[in-house]
């Protein structure tokens, strides 16, 4: 690697002393977060790398920031994990959201913790107790300090289901000479489309450190009897009801979902809406909106299932998303109302659901350009084009149907990511137990 710039070094220096000086305004947004989720309260910690050390040998270690990113890795650990049966398996991730979802995913089979925060003396601890012989890094997680210490470590690191929007690429602003320093010590950026790839060219990443390998989430399954799941549900609160799902809802998006959901009732009495929203805190005043509008409203924490009087039904659980995304005539995947850049629509796509898109998609705009061009999926604009095109998928089956079939088609023929990205962690650590083939197979 050529000899690093000395105005790097200055700029590592002062971006190292910044979050040394930030660290108490960080733990002061830990103690407000735990006011109204206590999983922020737990495991300070393990943020700064203090945890028993787990004494694992040849660890792969995969960092996921949050559920969508846990979600999104859940194929390739489990892939790695038949890969690579001699192999210890170690999860971390930032929010006590992902964190409880790799508990559900996979127990005890894999180790997990907390990523501790970009200070050197936390990374050194973290990388002490782990002793990790690859970091696989999901999407678009470039912390400086994290890559110097493990290339100087000679820990490899790959970035998995890569992706850089637009934005992202511009808002490093004065910054970008710093994380341009830090993605040439990746040793392979696996990036999710060609923009992508020609997004992180731009960063600094080497051509020849580069392959788009396609999107890891388009490889997710169905789990089994989600179908017969799903029947029984709706058949506890009116099989023949149009039902609809908000799917992580941020909270300048509520009182639209809601104020779409009232034109709705207007043509569909017996309408039903699911709500997720996004974030834990964000779950009561979800219910308390819903209820002021006189709304019927129940949720999955107080009557577990709606019945057949319910309006509004709030998924005040984590994990659950997809269970009541295959009970659902439609999905609108919020996060594209507001400037958020909107949340991934393959989950419904995979499971034949009729997505429905505000205009903001930004953050997923290769996979959301995609289902639209397939027919997969409905941009709308504001809540009465959303509420227009619920009572067009609601009074036209075939509508219906044909949407749901399109989705499902595109995501099968997209799929193959997951054997492509474990044959270059192969090429990496060198081949498993189980061969290639077999391996690629098992995950296409």
């Amino acid at each position: 690697m050529p000899r690093t710039p000395l105005r790097h070094h200055f700029l590592r220096a002062l971006y190292t002393a910044t979050m040394y000086l930030v660290t108490p305004v960080i733990l002061y947004r830990l103690a407000v977060r735990g006011l109204r989720h206590r999983g922020y309260f737990e495991r300070w910690r393990e943020r700064f790398g203090y945890f028993p050390s787990p004494r694992l040998e040849r660890t792969i270690w995969v960092h996921a920031v949050s559920v969508g990113e846990v979600n999104a890795a859940a194929p390739l650990i489990d892939a790695l994990r038949r890969h690579y049966p001699d192999h210890a398996v170690a999860v971390t991730t930032v929010t006590p959201t992902g964190s409880n979802r790799v508990r559900q995913l996979w127990g005890d089979k894999v180790f997990h913790v907390y990523l501790p925060y970009d200070l050197p003396a936390a990374v050194r601890r973290f990388l002490d107790r782990l002793q990790p012989c690859i970091a696989v890094i999901m999407e678009t997680e470039i912390w400086p300090n994290l890559y110097l210490i493990c290339e100087k470590r000679r820990i490899p690191i790959m970035l998995a289901n890569a992706r850089l929007s637009e934005k992202s690429l511009r808002g490093y602003g004065p910054a970008q000479p710093l994380a341009a320093e830090a993605v040439q010590r990746i040793r392979f950026v696996a990036a999710q489309s060609q923009p992508d790839f020609e997004r992180f060219l731009a960063l600094g990443v080497q051509r020849e450190q580069m392959e788009v390998v396609g999107n890891l989430k388009f490889d997710m399954r169905v789990p089994e009897g989600l179908d017969s799941q799903a029947v029984a549900r709706r058949s506890r609160w009116g099989k023949d009801r149009p039902v609809w799902i908000a799917a992580s809802t941020h909270e300048g998006e509520e009182l639209p979902v809601i104020e779409a959901h009232s034109r709705v009732l207007n043509r569909f009495p017996d309408a039903l809406l699911l709500i997720a929203p996004r974030h834990p805190e964000r779950f009561r005043p979800m219910i308390q909106l819903c209820r002021a509008h006189g709304f019927a409203t129940a949720t999955r924490s107080e009557q577990d299932l709606p019945d057949l009087h319910s309006q509004c039904f709030v998924i005040d659980s984590l994990g659950e998303l997809v269970d009541f995304l295959a009970c659902a005539d439609a999905a609108f995947v919020a996060g594209s109302f507001e400037p958020i850049g909107g949340h991934n629509a393959l989950e419904p796509a995979a499971l034949g659901v009729p997505v429905l898109v505000g205009p903001h998609t930004f953050n997923f705009a290769e996979v959301t350009d995609l289902l639209l061009d397939r027919g997969a999926a409905i941009r709308v604009a504001d809540p009465a084009e959303l509420a227009a095109s619920l009572h067009r998928l609601f009074r036209d089956d075939t509508l219906r149907r044909d949407m749901g079939r399109a989705a499902v088609e595109t995501v099968r023929g997209a799929r193959g990511a997951v054997g492509r990205t474990v044959e270059r962690i192969a090429a990496i650590l060198g081949p498993g137990r189980t061969t290639e083939a077999k391996a690629t197979k098992s995950v296409e």
